[in-house]
C-alpha cells in the first residue's frame, strides 16, 4: 500500500526552468525534487505539483503529493528533503494524506502574488525577487482597470498558451493592492490560470499605472483575444502564494 504525503514547498525560481520537469539536464524544481527522492526510495519517483510555475517563478506555498511504498513518516521524508535539496527550494511542511488527494485534480483556487518595487533607485537586497518600475504607478487607475479582469472571461489575450484545443476561459475572483515594506503587491486569485496570463495581466496594470494605456480599455483588449496589446510583466516578481483544495 502506498503511503501518499502532501509537500508544500517554498523556492526561489531565479535560476530553475520553472516547476515541471522537463528533459534530462535541464534544472527545474519538480525534477531537483524527485531526484532526491529517488535516492531515498531507490526507484523512479514522481511527484505532482498543483501548478507548474513558469521559468523564474517563485513559490511561498506551491502543494504536490508523492506516493512512496515503503514505511515511511512525513517527518523523515521532510528531513530527507531538506538535507538533500538546494538552498533555494525548502520543504516547509509533509502531511500524510488520503490515498486520494491529487495535489493538481483537487485544487480549487489559486493565489499568485505580484511584488514591484515602485522607487527610483533600485532595491540592493530583493532586486532579483521583485520588478522594479522606476516611474510613479498611479494606484487609483491600476485598481480600476484591475476590476475589468474579474470574473469570467475568455484570456486568450493574456495568454502564450500553445494550444487553440483547451478552453482559454478562466475565472478571477478578486485583483487586490496592497503597499508593504515599499512594494506594491498585487494579489490575484483564480480557478486557474494559463500560461504567463497573471504575468501579462500585471504588465497590463502597469502600462495603464504609467499611463500608457487607458483602465477602460481593458474591455476591448479582452474581447479582441488580440495579444499584442497586452503589457508583460518580469518573471522575477512573480509568487504562487496559495493552493486552496476542495472538500473531499
Amino acid at each position: 500500500m502506498n503511503n501518499n504525503f502532501k509537500l508544500t514547498i517554498q523556492y526561489d525560481g531565479t535560476r530553475y526552468k520553472g516547476w515541471q520537469r522537463l528533459g534530462k539536464g535541464e534544472s527545474t524544481i519538480q525534477g531537483k525534487i524527485e531526484n532526491v527522492l529517488t535516492e531515498m526510495a531507490g526507484k523512479p519517483i514522481e511527484i505532482i505539483g498543483s501548478s507548474r510555475t513558469d521559468a523564474g517563478v517563485h513559490a511561498l506555498a506551491q502543494i504536490a503529493n508523492v506516493k512512496l511504498d515503503r514505511k515511511v513518516t512525513a517527518d523523515e521524508v521532510q528531513n530527507y528533503l531538506n538535507r538533500y535539496l538546494p538552498e533555494d527550494i525548502s520543504v516547509v511542511k509533509v502531511d500524510s494524506v488520503h490515498d486520494r488527494f491529487h495535489a493538481r485534480y483537487n485544487s480549487a483556487d489559486k493565489t499568485y502574488v505580484y511584488k514591484i518595487w515602485n522607487k527610483s533607485y533600485s532595491h540592493p537586497f530583493l532586486r532579483k525577487l521583485s520588478m522594479h518600475v522606476d516611474q510613479p504607478l498611479d494606484r487609483q487607475q491600476m485598481k480600476k482597470a484591475s476590476a475589468y479582469f474579474v470574473g469570467e472571461h475568455d484570456f486568450t489575450a493574456f495568454s502564450n498558451a500553445k494550444s487553440k484545443k483547451k478552453s482559454n476561459v478562466r475565472t478571477i475572483r478578486s485583483i487586490d493592492f496592497e503597499e508593504k515594506d515599499g512594494f506594491l503587491e498585487i494579489r490575484i486569485k483564480g480557478d486557474g490560470f494559463l500560461y504567463n496570463m497573471v504575468r501579462k495581466i500585471v504588465g497590463t496594470l502597469i502600462k495603464v499605472g504609467l499611463g500608457e494605456m487607458k483602465a477602460d480599455a481593458i474591455p476591448g483588449i479582452i474581447e479582441s483575444k488580440e495579444r499584442e496589446h497586452a503589457g508583460f510583466a518580469d518573471a522575477s516578481g512573480l509568487y504562487l502564494e496559495k493552493v486552496e483544495f476542495k472538500l473531499d
